[in-house]
């Protein structure tokens, strides 16, 4: 196989198995019309099938396509000992039906399996492109070919890829929700908390303040209620500062003067 060709298939396997889950030893249903034509071409299937899927490989065949071999006859004997050898897959099918009808029926509407379908029946793969994720093998002159992905495999790959980027139910349970944010009501707006001065409490006031003022404290009050034109009563605070005014000034020591001495007259 040429290296370029190599490099596209090991890509499309790689799509399969991020996208959808397909894992080695990946799982090949084969129909009766592929085993005669290998064996008309001489082609090891399964080195073939590693080759194109650039991996392990584990082949399947129904008992409907080994039905078919069988009514070929003895001249289709070596392609029934070929089919032998692959595993033997239970389509649950009672009496014999068409191998196109009974691969179809065994791949199902989503391919839950990840089966890759290896068939030369045209109707049988213009089906398989309907159902996304069916890779799907044929041989053309003798040469074994994966056909590219189709749009449903596309389509579903962006779905898949899409749904990875959201969270799960299980995440978004544990997620805490937001509480729904009060609307706020039109109308006319009160006074600003900060330019309205709040009251002061006269009763804390007088709580706070000392039992005992100062003379300076007794003073200002004394003369604030004195009215205009109204000599001032002698209280008697004002008496006993009197007092002590006197008895210190009684207390301060007088500085003697020195008398000034008589100048005698000269005597001539």
């Amino acid at each position: 196989m040429r290296q370029k060709r190599a490099k596209t298939y090991r890509k499309l396997m790689h799509l399969y198995s991020m996208s959808f889950g397909f894992r080695q030893p990946y799982q090949i249903l084969v129909d009766s019309e592929m085993c005669q034509i290998a064996i008309d071409a001489k082609l090891d299937l399964i080195k073939q099938f590693s080759t194109v899927l650039q991996g392990n490989v584990k082949p399947m065949i129904t008992q409907c396509c080994m039905h078919e071999l069988y009514l070929q006859g003895k001249a289709q004997q070596s392609a029934v000992d070929l089919a032998k050898t692959f595993e033997r897959r239970k389509c649950n099918h009672r009496e014999a039906i068409p191998g196109d009808e009974c691969l179809s029926s065994v791949v199902g509407d989503t391919n839950k399996h990840r089966y890759v379908v290896a068939t030369q029946s045209q109707s049988l793969r213009n089906g398989l492109r309907i159902i996304p994720a069916v890779p799907v093998i044929h041989i053309n002159r003798a040469v074994m070919v994966l056909e590219p992905p189709s749009e449903a495999t596309l389509k579903a790959k962006e779905l898949t890829e899409e749904q990875s980027l959201r969270p799960s139910a299980p995440e978004l349970a544990t997620v805490p929700q937001d509480k729904p944010v009060p609307k706020k009501r039109k109308g006319p707006k009160g006074p600003n908390p900060l330019s309205v001065k709040k009251k002061k409490n006269s009763n804390a006031e007088t709580s706070t303040r000392p039992s005992q003022n100062t003379k300076a404290e007794l003073l200002d009050t004394s003369l604030s209620t004195q009215l205009p034109g109204q000599k001032r009563k002698r209280d008697s605070h004002d008496d006993k500062c009197e007092e002590q005014t006197q008895n210190i000034a009684s207390t301060r020591t007088r500085k003697r003067r020195r008398k000034a001495r008589a100048v005698s007259p000269s005597s001539p």
